[in-house]
């Protein structure tokens, strides 16, 4: 773990951990992973932690109890220092702080009775292993477990997989002695390089000071990522090599947007460099604007534009881009690594947070939508069959699952009617294809809200509405049935382009195929959203087609007025909406509609944009 510092001998200054190299002073320019986009010029400020040995080794029986005694006093020692870190987010921007409470409190509840926890004193027992290996044994096996689950979302997978391995590398730390590293000496207006940086470690970092960070490891969709978007660091990650090539002094650019930073750049890179900070900060300050406008269309047609909800770390996220809502919670991080179910109350508390934060806008949340393939634990255990099949997105998952097993739905429906006595709330159905389903889910709805108010529980009068996601050709082809049942619809596109096509864009021999702009899968959302509008019932598109700021005049001229994307897309929506007429909209539709070629079409897409199909 690399985090605030221990009580432990100081670490060794990073110039003696460095290996020394020949200074180069020719300009390099090395491309990494763009995570939070901005402009930084200024000196490399090198950090290198020290590393942890912690060797294999075995243990004799007697050594035992001796051993579960070091575990639970490295988990005691965890445990403070993750309070110490926890009075640190005071003085972090609210984005920031909001960012990583949650984190440590997941860090917090894996030093309980955990897995992690209960496998690593297993082994200590069975195979006679020391407390650091008997830690890191068990942590890698969790998080092989979780890579290996069948899952669209890898990124997801990837960051519970180092949730795990995080805690794990803390405790071996501490079983160790290993200091932690300190980012006490950054000096100001520096470039901070390191080999990686934990979200902890990014939550020691001061933005005010800090001009930019760049690392060899590390992702866009990871914990440190999100930590680093919250704080506003010019930031980029996965830059394979800096470390070898940034001597400490060096001058470098860094550019948060492209990915790349330039050490020891020339007269003509500063030149470009200074004249993209001025322009970046010109064009932050135009969309900061942006936040409190309408997303209203030059002809005054409004467009509500909400976010998507992975898990509740990317709330400040959310307040930052100025969204009206949240147009999609996902609440199958309820439901992860962990090993018993979420009870009515433990779900409760976590709406409560999300709807809180959002200050009163409304909050849409998708029951659970498992499907065999996602790593939980909870339900894989004697819930949800133990074999998903051949074909797990085909099988028994989303609302198929909690129609078989409704005591999952009555929980959740139970919190989600609690919770919207705070707040406007609505449901979302995942993976319905006929109108029955919706009926049924319904039912239990209905018996739900009739249960909690002969317990005296406070449920709104009007119960929230319930939708239904358009995310499979049949469900779309039966759009004005399923209409009937339902109060509103929500086009997941991500889905709906992967079952039309039947192309899942995981598999790389095939996901060239994947094609959101094929005439089938924009024929299935016209239809869907014209079944929907001629009852005037509400329509919003939840995919990743929404957060495309090119494909905004193609939605609003096939008549869909809501929105819902990652966070970081909206002010780019919002920006492209208020350029566009509806009239032209929906000229510009009716002729891709026409077309039958999805070449024709990305052609007709991007010419729209140079105002070539305008007029």
């Amino acid at each position: 773990m690399k985090t605030e510092r221990s009580e432990k001998p100081e670490a060794r200054p990073a110039e003696l951990l460095r290996k020394p190299g020949p200074r180069r002073g020719r300009e390099h320019a090395i491309r990494g992973i763009p995570v939070c986009p901005g402009i930084a010029i200024g000196p490399i400020f090198d950090t290198t932690e020290v590393p942890t040995e912690a060797p294999r080794r075995s243990i004799d029986t007697a050594q035992v109890e001796a051993e579960k005694g070091r575990l639970a006093e490295a988990v005691s020692l965890s445990r403070k220092q993750l309070a110490k870190l926890k009075t640190r987010l005071s003085v972090l921007p609210e984005e920031a702080q909001e960012e990583l409470a949650p984190l440590l409190d997941a860090y917090v509840l894996m030093l309980g009775n955990s897995r992690l926890l209960r496998g690593a004193r297993k082994r200590i027992e069975a195979e006679l292993l020391a407390a650091e290996t008997a830690v890191g044994d068990e942590a890698e096996s969790i998080a092989a477990l979780i890579l290996a689950a069948r899952d669209d979302d890898k990124p997801g997978l990837q960051r519970r997989a180092g949730e795990v391995r995080e805690i794990a590398r803390r405790l071996t730390r501490n079983l160790t002695s290993t200091p932690f590293r300190s980012l006490k000496g950054v000096p100001e207006g520096a470039i901070l390089v390191a080999e990686e940086l934990t979200p902890a470690d990014a939550a020691l970092l001061d933005p005010t000071r800090i001009a930019g960070v760049a690392t060899d490891e590390g992702g866009a969709d990871g914990h440190t990522a999100i930590m680093l978007r919250a704080l506003g660091i010019p930031a980029i990650l996965g830059v394979t090599g800096l470390s070898e090539s940034a001597e400490r002094g060096d001058l470098a650019v860094l550019d948060g947007a492209t990915g790349t930073i330039v050490l020891r750049p020339g007269e003509k890179t500063m030149e470009k460099g200074r004249a993209a900070l001025a322009a970046f900060a010109k064009e932050r300050a135009k969309l900061a604007k942006l936040r409190r406008l309408p997303a209203i269309t030059t002809d005054g047609e409004l467009v509500e534009l909400q976010a998507n909800l992975e898990i509740p770390a990317e709330l400040p996220l959310i307040a930052q881009a100025g969204a009206q809502g949240i147009g999609l919670l996902r609440t199958e991080f309820l439901f992860m690594n962990r090993e018993d179910l979420p009870d009515e109350e433990a779900q409760l508390a976590a709406y409560t947070q999300v709807l809180e934060a959002m200050g009163g806008d409304q909050v849409t949340i998708r029951v659970l939508d498992w499907g065999g393939e996602k790593d939980m634990q909870a339900l894989s255990e004697g819930v949800a069959p133990t074999h998903s099949g051949p074909n797990p997105a085909l099988g028994l998952r989303g609302l198929r699952l909690l129609l078989k097993r409704p005591e999952l739905l009555e929980a959740q429906f139970a919190a989600i009617l609690r919770v919207a006595e705070r707040g406007p709330v609505r449901i979302l159905l995942p993976m319905v294809t006929n109108p029955s389903e919706v009926k049924a889910a319904r039912d239990i709805y209905e018996k739900v809200a009739r249960r909690l108010r002969r317990k005296g529980i406070a449920v709104p009068d009007k119960l929230p509405d319930l939708g239904v996601m358009i995310e499979t050709p049949g469900a779309a082809l039966a759009a004005d049935a399923i209409a009937l049942e339902a109060d509103f619809f929500a086009i997941g596109t991500n889905d709906l382009a992967m079952y039309t096509l039947a192309v899942d864009r995981a598999e790389t021999e095939v996901s060239h195929l994947y094609d959101s702009l094929h005439p089938a899968v924009l024929r299935l959302m016209q239809f869907a959203t014209e079944a929907a509008l001629r009852l005037r019932m509400p329509v919003s598109v939840c995919g990743e087609m929404a957060g495309n700021p090119r494909l905004v005049p193609l939605l609003l001229g096939l008549g869909i007025r809501c929105l819902s994307m990652n966070a970081s897309a909206i002010p780019r929506v919002k920006q492209a909406v208020r350029a566009l007429d509806i009239a032209d909209c929906a000229r510009f539709a009716r002729r891709v509609m026409e077309q039958s070629d999805p070449a024709r079409i990305h052609e007709l897409v991007l010419n729209f944009e140079t105002g070539a199909e305008k007029g």
